[in-house]
Order: structure tokens, then C-alpha cells, then sequence
């Protein structure tokens, strides 16, 4: 994986937070509010599923696998969708509305069906928005500031992701563990988040065009060797990362009440906020690859904590790097992906990307569960430190011609 061939760049007032065009900031605050509203129901659905309605690991990692897998597999249509009508927001707007109509369906859901059937359209809508969202901010973000961009936005997302499990936390402490209230309040930042795309989100005017030709499928060898590089990446990645409802249940497993489960996402979320921003700033200015090493090498001790964690204090210490690794990974897996897809195909390059990613969460995730529920917690960290080790190693030994920087 070569280095970037661009002379590095001197911190100053053009390159910082004031640089940002107002678009990535608007995008940025949609993620917020409906990160913010996912989370209030994400940080309690696994405890919800296992003790109000009586699921297993098991079935908790199909329901997340496939949740992801929906999602991932809708973002290659409506990314190439949004390359040949030449606009993104319509299809962005689809996507967050309906995201913000499953919202009251999960506080309704009488049975483990239902809610499998809010969490797939959940992630639908997610993937209807997933990639035109990510080439529109690609659109917006000057080339210079794109790691920069990326970043603000997993950042401002992020933040979104640990308000979301504090209102949560709150809401149960002062209902005595209302679990369906919670979903009932999480509609609202997924409303105010659908409104604010109507309001405030304008497409440069550079890309709202007349469509040239409709979506060909072969368009996908015109990604040079270095995007197939960035995908080959995000695959290793993926598959060694399942989903993060399993940090919720080990949180549980070493004693800690329910009502305060919400709190391990908000401490992951803290690190992931905080990081993202800083490391994507610093990624425009020397570089990606060792950035990247260093994300996957955090995943390994995160894993090996969350192993061999004997009470929540370690499993903090654990999530925390877990949240860690998520700011030095996925805002830099973004803009590897703005830098070597073509401009004009940046969305289905975006739906590329992320079908490999969720297909592999889906099999990492059913994994996971079966780990869990045949031998236990620790045997499922552990797989996850060796599956993170074994694509280090690929990594590092991977030859820089093909490679990003």
C-alpha cells in the first residue's frame, strides 16, 4: 500500500474545522439525529430480545446479520440509482423516511418476528440512503479536506450514536425499565432528521444534471485496482468485527443491570466521536495505510480484553478500544473509497463497498451468535482476535502497487 504522493500539508485556518463546506455539516447533523434515534433502540434491543421476549445469542446474531446484510445489499442499487438520475437527495430523503416510520413498530412489536421485520426495514432504509448519502458528501468535500469531511460526518454521527443510549439510559432509570417508552421517544430525532434533508440539504449543482445513461453492471471494471484494494480491506475488517450487540451482551454477562446496558455504547461512542474527526484530519495529511494498521492492531486488544474480562470496569476498558478502532477504520475506509472510484460512478462505488461489508457481517455476526450460544463469550472474542490477526498480516505484507495510500 503506497504512501501518498501529495506533499503533506501544514495544519492551518483553511484546512480545519471552518474549511468544511456547509453541506458535510447538514449531512453530518441528519446522522446525529438519526444515529441518535437508532441508538435509543439499539442499545436496549438485545437485552429487550433475550429477557422481555425471550430470543437467544443465536437468534441475535441472525437478526443483526441479516438486518446488516439488507442494508448492505439495497446500498449497491441506490447508489448506482443516484449515478444515473444524477441526484442523490431524493433517494437520501427515501431512505431516513422510512427509517423514521419503522421507529414506532419496534415499541409495538408483540413477538421476536416483529421485531425482525422492524430492524430489516430499518437497515433498508439505511441502505436506500447509505451510498447516496456518502457520494453526495464525497461531492461536497473538496479533495484536500475529503478525509477531513468524512471524518466531521462519522464524527457528528457518532455523537448522535452516544446521546442516543444516555436518553435511553435516563428514560429507563425514570420509568422504572420501560423498554417500549424508549422506542416510542426515538421517533422524534428520526423526524426532525427527515425534515432537516427537506430543509437544509441542497445537491452541488456540479452533479444535479440530466441522467446520461442508465446503470450498466459492467461500469464495476472501471474501478481501478486500488478501490478493489480499499473493498479487500473493509472484507477483512468486516469479517472480524461482528455486530456490536454482542459488546451489550457481555456487558450483561458480567453482572450489569439492565437498565445500564445503554452506557457501554455510550462510552464506545465517546472514543468513536472523538477520534474519528482528528484521525481523518490527520489522514489527509500523511496518509491512510498506517492509520489503518494501527485500527486493526486496536482490534486485536480490544478483542483479547473483552475475552478475558472478568467484570465491567474491563469491559469498558475493552469497548472503549473497540470504539477506538472505529475512529482509525471507517471514516478512512469512506474516503479511500471517494479517492479511487471515479467521480461519476462514486455511488455505486460506495454500494460496492459496503454489499461486501454487510454480506461479511452477516456471516461474522451468525458466527458470533453460534460462538456464544455453543461455547461462550470468551471463544467468541477470541475468534474475533484471530480473524483481525490473520488480516494484519495480509495487510502489511500486501504488495503497494495495487494498495491505496
Amino acid at each position: 500500500m503506497a504512501e501518498p504522493s501529495q506533499p503533506l500539508r501544514s495544519p492551518s485556518r483553511q484546512d480545519g474545522l471552518g474549511a468544511i463546506p456547509k453541506g458535510v455539516w447538514v449531512l453530518g447533523l441528519v446522522s446525529l439525529l438519526m444515529d441518535a434515534s437508532s441508538e435509543m433502540i439499539h442499545s436496549l434491543l438485545p437485552v429487550f430480545l433475550t429477557t422481555v421476549l425471550g430470543a437467544g445469542a443465536f437468534e441475535l446474531g441472525i437478526i443483526e446479520g441479516v438486518a446488516e446484510a439488507t442494508a448492505a445489499i439495497t446500498k449497491v442499487f441506490s447508489g448506482a440509482i443516484s449515478d444515473w438520475v444524477g441526484r442523490r437527495k431524493p433517494l437520501v430523503l427515501f431512505g431516513y423516511g422510512i427509517a423514521a416510520a419503522t421507529k414506532p413498530v419496534f415499541a409495538l412489536a408483540p413477538t421476536v418476528g416483529w421485531v425482525a421485520g422492524a430492524r430489516c426495514a430499518d437497515r433498508l432504509g439505511k441502505g436506500i440512503r447509505g451510498a447516496p448519502r456518502d457520494a453526495l458528501l464525497a461531492d461536497l468535500s473538496p479533495s484536500h479536506l475529503r478525509g477531513a469531511s468524512f471524518g466531521l460526518r462519522q464524527s457528528l454521527d457518532t455523537v448522535g450514536a452516544f446521546v442516543g443510549p444516555l436518553i435511553a439510559v435516563a428514560v429507563m432509570a425514570c420509568s422504572g425499565g420501560a423498554f417500549r417508552l424508549v422506542f416510542w421517544i426515538s421517533a422524534i430525532p428520526a423526524g426532525l432528521a427527515a425534515v432537516l434533508i427537506v430543509a437544509a440539504v441542497r445537491e452541488p449543482p456540479a452533479h444535479a444534471r440530466a441522467p446520461s445513461r442508465r446503470p450498466n453492471w459492467h461500469d464495476v471494471k472501471r474501478f481501478p485496482r486500488a478501490f478493489w484494494a480499499v473493498v479487500g480491506i473493509a472484507a477483512a475488517m468486516t469479517l472480524a468485527r461482528f455486530s456490536e450487540g454482542f459488546l451489550l451482551l457481555r456487558a450483561q454477562s458480567v453482572g450489569l443491570a439492565a437498565a445500564w446496558v445503554p452506557l457501554v455504547l455510550v462510552v464506545m461512542n465517546i472514543v468513536y466521536a472523538s477520534s474519528s474527526y482528528p484521525i481523518g484530519r490527520l489522514s489527509d495529511r500523511l496518509g491512510r495505510r498506517g492509520l489503518l494498521l494501527g485500527g486493526f492492531a486496536v482490534l486485536i486488544v480490544a478483542d483479547l480484553v473483552l475475552a478475558q474480562a472478568g467484570d465491567i470496569r474491563q469491559v469498558l476498558v475493552g469497548v472503549a478500544m473497540w470504539g477506538l478502532h472505529m475512529g482509525l477504520t471507517q471514516g478512512l475506509l469512506s474516503a479511500l473509497v471517494a479517492d479511487t472510484a471515479p467521480a461519476e460512478l462514486r455511488g455505486t462505488a460506495f454500494g460496492v463497498f459496503n454489499l461486501v461489508s454487510g454480506a461479511l457481517l452477516l456471516l461474522a455476526s451468525v458466527l458470533a451468535g453460534w460462538l456464544w450460544s455453543a461455547i461462550g463469550p470468551v471463544a467468541t472474542f477470541e475468534a474475533g482476535a484471530a480473524f483481525t490477526f490473520v488480516a494484519l498480516i495480509g495487510l502489511v505484507f500486501r504488495q503497494g502497487g495495487s494498495a491505496p495510500n
